[in-house]
C-alpha cells in the first residue's frame, strides 16, 4: 500500500467525505524535522507490512500545504502537531498520535 498526498482544500474535502464509507489516515509531515522524517519512516514501514483494504492512507505536508494543515485541525478539532497521525471515520477524530509516538507498532495497534 502507498499513502496520497493530499495538497488543496479540495481533496481534504473528498477525504472527510469518503470517511463516511471508510476510514481515513493522514500523517501531516514536516520535511524540514527530522522527528518527522522518522514518524514518515515509520508509516511507510507500517503501509509497506500492512494489508487493510478498508483504509485510505494520506499525507499532507504542513509547509507546503499550510492551508490543509490548518483546515485538518479546524474541521477534527484537533491542535495542531507535526509530525501528527489522525485516523478519521465518520467525518470525526476517532485515533491521533504525535512526534515519538507515531510507530509501526502503535498505528498496527489501532488500525489492525
Amino acid at each position: 500500500m502507498k499513502w496520497t498526498e493530499i495538497s488543496t482544500l479540495d481533496q481534504w474535502n473528498e477525504v472527510l467525505e469518503q470517511s463516511t464509507q471508510d476510514g481515513q489516515v493522514i500523517l501531516k509531515h514536516s520535511t524540514t524535522c527530522p522527528v518527522s522524517a522518522n514518524a514518515l519512516a515509520e508509516y511507510e514501514q507500517y503501509l509497506k507490512e500492512s494489508h487493510i483494504n478498508n483504509i485510505n492512507f494520506y499525507l499532507v505536508k504542513v509547509i507546503e500545504s499550510r492551508h490543509v494543515s490548518n483546515q485538518i485541525a479546524q474541521d477534527l478539532d484537533v491542535k495542531h502537531e507535526s509530525p501528527q497521525i489522525i485516523y478519521v471515520k465518520n467525518k470525526e477524530k476517532f485515533w491521533t498520535a504525535s512526534h515519538w509516538s507515531i510507530t509501526k507498532e502503535h498505528t498496527a495497534a489501532v488500525l489492525n
